[in-house]
């Protein structure tokens, strides 16, 4: 009789491992599936931004995430502004940030980045009827930049030199307001995201023909942390160039512009973004 139930609970031993054999492939799978929090903009249209649905959209969230599915890795997006966003990365809290950040030599001391996903330049905006045209026009004037972006501190490397002071903004809305309404002379932004900005939300705003300080977007990891998420990004980057997917989201958001200005206007912005705006002015 104990032989019998000896052999019995073999039998249901390697019954059972073979059982265990056959789940925990598809088990290891789905736990191996690596998925990276990614710090953006609050807002930073056509690179991200909030639609009318309250989702987070852009250049920057649809390429990544179509990396993400192209790569076989998960993403979760953190909107908290530029400035919060790299303290974030910086503090270890999120894992890269795409915000529309350049490559610069400074930052790069700091940081890793991927291969350049997008060209841009520093334009400068100033009212409709403002006769700022070049930057010797703002000797003993107010420029608005966003808190530390390339901007602000191409604005910083020269402020002395053509006699300028500056106010910071935590986003790109707020700025833009306070040029409209005469509190500053003029103000400096990302080329591609300036002239969209007044194409898509017909803003009292006009561009100089100044556009400087021409670089590059990446993503930014913490230097020598996650070698595996730009080997991933530079892949599924190059995938979607040669797919043609990469010109179709780049299209989307730049030559069919006008599709999106109601997510984009100053009115949406405030619509879907009224949370975060009282909070900034409860803080400030």
């Amino acid at each position: 009789m104990n032989i019998k139930k000896l052999s019995l609970g073999a039998v249901l031993v390697t019954l059972l491992m073979t059982l265990l054999s056959l789940v925990s492939p598809t088990t290891t799978a789905k736990a191996e599936t690596k998925k990276y929090v990614i710090a953006t903009d609050i807002t930073f249209a056509p690179f991200e931004y909030q639609d009318t649905n309250g989702e987070y959209v852009g250049i920057d969230i649809e390429l990544m995430k179509s990396i993400a599915e192209a790569e076989g890795f998960e993403v979760e997006f953190k909107p908290l502004g530029f400035n919060a966003a790299v303290q974030a990365l910086e503090a270890g809290q999120v894992d890269a940030v795409m915000a529309g950040m350049g490559i610069t030599d400074e930052r790069k001391q700091k940081f890793d980045f991927t291969d350049s996903y997008y060209d841009s330049g520093i334009g400068m905006g100033v009212s409709k009827n403002s006769d700022i045209t070049s930057l010797s026009d703002l000797q003993g004037k107010k420029v608005a930049v966003k808190l530390g972006t390339q901007s602000a501190t191409y604005a910083e490397s020269i402020k002395s030199k053509y006699g300028f002071t500056t106010t910071t903004f935590e986003d790109s809305s707020s700025m833009y307001q306070d040029v409209m309404v005469g509190n500053s002379d003029a103000l400096f932004e990302d080329y591609p995201v300036l002239a969209y900005s007044i194409k898509t939300n017909n803003l009292s705003l006009k561009m100089t023909d100044h556009n400087e300080n021409k670089t590059e977007y990446g993503v930014a990891v913490n230097k020598g942390e996650n070698a595996e998420l730009i080997t991933a990004f530079n892949n599924g980057l190059k995938k979607l160039k040669e797919s043609g997917k990469y010109d179709e989201i780049i299209n989307k958001y730049t030559t069919n512009a006008s599709e999106n200005t109601e997510a984009t206007s100053i009115l949406g912005l405030i619509k879907t973004n009224w949370h975060t705006l009282a909070t900034g002015l409860w803080n400030t």
